[in-house]
């Protein structure tokens, strides 16, 4: 018989140290703290009240007093002074101290020393913990003060054993107060920088979304524009054509058929990039047009009814994101002049490649003057997406009329030589 493996759910899960369940404890006091910071005070000054009392009590302070006993209504007040002002510890520590300074010199004075006059320690601990540190020079001075003054009237050893011992107490104090402010600040620095760093990367992510929808947009302009501007002026022509001439009807007829197809693969290309990468790895291996296509575009304008005439002039070494550039812009002047030249215009493409690496392109024909698209103006997507896409390498992009007397529109573009990489 054959076991079954046995899966990771089913692996004997090892015991949490101990140090997570002490952080997870820590973490919902700091919780309860926060949500409740008054009766968490309360508590802990009821605590300390009921211990300070306790001590007066049973006694206890009796073993440390180096003087006569005072009256026991004495030792209650002290007790109390020492106690109640806590509650305030956190919002006025140094008002307490302060409150407290009177009972600590009473208490050294009259030679009682109470337990409960460690409580400045905590003082002094939220002192350092939540106020600038310069006060921590006069906060020492006072808390040294009674220490001092005890010592003077009621000295049994030497200064130095006298002395030390509640000034160490005053500086653990102080340093405890400095490390848990100081780790303190270090987390809230991380949390801040924590959302800043996430209110980048949405910022980031916003920005990339709205550059890949424009990016999609200037695509599906080029392609959707180019393609029904030709199919248009086929499916015109083919119409006239019809009457005198079958033949050059159903060649129209085959050039509109073609460019359909042409555009539909174009269209479903770019749709691909838009799904899932696992499903279709093939869609980002899809090459772009480049200056290799730009026959086949020229031919398909031809054959819509444009004449169009190409010089060249150099020979072109740009990168496929250049050539893409230089496709798109050429095919758009071209479809500008198809959709706004009128009848018995022609084009002209000139393209002159340097040999530094420059590249210009003019694209001039003798049409009618375009008015609406001067300027990018009429709201369509065709100088803009033009612009956009000379402005990601560095170039210039000018379109408007030809200079007088010369009728027709012009689009000159140039890309400056490539940074080497």
């Amino acid at each position: 018989m054959t076991r079954a493996p046995r899966t990771m759910d089913a692996m004997p899960q090892a015991p949490e140290p101990l140090t997570q369940h002490i952080q997870r404890l820590l973490t919902r006091v700091r919780a309860f703290d926060r949500r409740h910071p008054l009766a968490w005070d309360l508590h802990l000054t009821g605590l300390c009240v009921s211990i300070a009392l306790l001590d007066h009590a049973v006694g206890g302070w009796r073993d440390l007093a180096r003087a006569a006993p005072p009256p026991g209504w004495l030792i209650v007040i002290l007790s109390l002074g020492f106690s109640v002002p806590l509650l305030w510890r956190r919002t006025h520590p140094l008002a307490v101290l302060l409150a407290m300074t009177p009972a600590a010199l009473v208490t050294a004075w009259t030679g009682t020393v109470l337990q409960a006059a460690m409580l400045q320690l905590v003082v002094v601990y939220n002192i350092a913990l939540r106020l600038p540190l310069r006060t921590l020079w006069w906060t020492t001075a006072v808390a040294t003060l009674p220490t001092l003054l005890l010592t003077v009237r009621h000295r049994e050893n030497g200064w130095d054993q006298e002395m030390v011992p509640p000034l160490m107490s005053i500086a653990v104090a102080v340093l405890a107060g400095i490390a848990v402010r100081t780790r303190r600040d270090y987390t809230e620095a991380l949390e801040d920088r924590a959302r800043r760093l996430e209110i980048e990367r949405d910022q980031q992510a916003r920005l990339a979304a709205a550059a890949e929808r424009a990016r999609i947009a200037r695509e599906m302009h080029d392609i959707i524009g180019h393609n029904l501007s030709v199919i248009t002026g086929l499916a015109d022509g083919g119409r006239y054509a019809a009457a005198k001439s079958p033949e050059r009807a159903a060649q129209a007829l085959d050039a509109i058929a073609d460019t359909s197809r042409q555009a539909l693969t174009d269209l479903r290309r770019l749709l691909d990039v838009l799904r899932d990468d696992h499903q279709h790895p093939e869609a980002d291996l899809a090459p772009q047009p480049a200056l290799a296509d730009l026959d086949r575009l020229i031919d398909g304008v031809r054959a819509a009814g444009l004449p169009v005439r190409t010089t060249l002039h150099g020979t072109p070494s740009l990168s496929p994101g250049r050539q893409l550039t230089v496709y798109r812009v050429i095919q758009e002047a071209l479809t500008n002049t198809l959709k706004h030249a009128g009848p018995n215009a022609t084009a002209e493409v000139v393209m002159h490649h340097d040999p530094e690496g420059a590249t210009t392109v003019t694209i001039t024909d003798t049409g009618q003057v375009h008015n609406h698209t001067v300027n990018g103006s009429g709201g369509g997507r065709g100088l803009p997406g033009m612009r956009e896409r000379t402005a990601l390498y560095g170039g210039t992009l000018e379109a408007g009329p030809r200079p007088h007397p010369e009728r027709g529109w012009r689009v000159r573009l140039h890309l400056p030589e490539e940074a080497p990489q």
